[in-house]
């Protein structure tokens, strides 16, 4: 009797949005320090103010060009509302916020599992685009050009894959490796 073997589906969790945010106006850093009670400046060390929110739970750095950039959000919805919360916070303590902040997404690191083991040596020799060193690094680097993003895949079928602008993006990326590492006779369920 033939063993039939089943793939289950992949499957991705974001572990970190980054986004920039220009608000069009100068900062004055010394200020925001004074009043914002969480505010973590040190202009000697770092040229940006540091503030830390717990909903969502993010860092923003804040820099006297009126640039912002928040790390830690778990999607893009959240970064949205941690902006908000931002702007909120220093209109509370007295800053004025002219306009609207601009929000653009730069980067989604999504950590990922495709539920089966994967040959590197043999998917680095198929696969086009990628890099494999084992004596540097344990992980097969991949670059997929659409979506345009980078894929860490590890022989345990755990994967990073970075570079994503939309949390959309990283479900197709990780599916079509998916379905080009199963195309490739790469991977095997333990």
């Amino acid at each position: 009797m033939r063993r039939v073997v089943r793939f289950s589906e992949p499957s991705f969790r974001i572990e970190n949005v980054v986004a920039s945010v220009t608000l069009n106006q100068r900062l004055d850093l010394e200020l925001i320090a004074s009043r914002v009670p969480n505010a973590e400046y040190n202009p000697e060390q770092f040229p940006g103010l540091v503030l830390r929110i717990s909903r969502p739970k993010t860092a923003t750095l804040i820099f006297s060009s009126g640039k912002m950039v928040c790390t830690g959000a778990k999607s893009e919805n959240e970064v949205y509302k941690a902006v908000k919360n931002i702007i909120k916070i220093l209109r509370d303590h007295g800053i004025e916020i002219v306009g609207q902040p601009q929000i653009k997404i730069q980067n989604i690191v999504a950590s990922a599992n495709l539920h089966a083991e994967v040959n590197l040596e043999k998917a680095a020799f198929l696969l086009s685009n990628s890099m494999y060193e084992p004596e540097q690094f344990p992980g097969l680097i991949y670059r997929m050009d659409d979506p345009r993003v980078v894929i860490l895949i590890f022989s345990s079928g755990k994967c990073v894959c970075t570079g994503a602008k939309k949390e959309d993006e990283v479900e197709v990326a990780i599916k079509k490796l998916y379905n080009k590492l199963k195309e490739l006779g790469v991977l095997y369920v333990t």
